[in-house]
This record gives structure tokens, sequence and C-alpha cells, in this order.
């Protein structure tokens, strides 16, 4: 495994996908918001369905930055 940040990859599109996620993880609230429906996470190591008016904005941006974030 690469140990190096992801923003230094010399692809472009490799360098960017974290943004991309960001984006697609903010979409995904807005439309379980506006579904009524839950977004599935996983927070500390434990998978939750978590409904979008359960966290403040705040909260919902650190959700997917949780401290496993990334592990197996």
């Amino acid at each position: 495994m690469n140990p190096r940040p992801i923003e230094t990859a010399q692809d472009e599109d490799l360098r960017l996908s974290r943004q991309a996620m960001q984006r697609a993880a903010a979409r995904a609230w807005e439309i379980a918001a506006r579904t009524g429906t839950a977004i599935i996470i996983r927070r500390a190591g434990v998978i939750e369905a978590v409904r979008p008016a359960e966290l403040d904005p705040l909260q919902r941006q650190q959700a997917p930055h949780a401290p496993d974030a990334g592990k197996p």
C-alpha cells in the first residue's frame, strides 16, 4: 500500500477522487433528507443507519471521515 496522500498522486483523476467522493456523499445526504430515507455509515467501527435529520450539518461532514474510514 502506498503511504503517500492521494492528493499527491501524479494522476489527476486519482488526485481529485477524494473531492468527488465527498460531493457524492453530500448528494446522498440531500437525497436521503428529501426522501426520508436513512444513510448507512460506519462510525467508530460500527455500521449504523442514520436519518439525515438526526445529524446536524457539521456531523454530516465528519461522518465520512470517521477515524476508521477506509479500513476494511
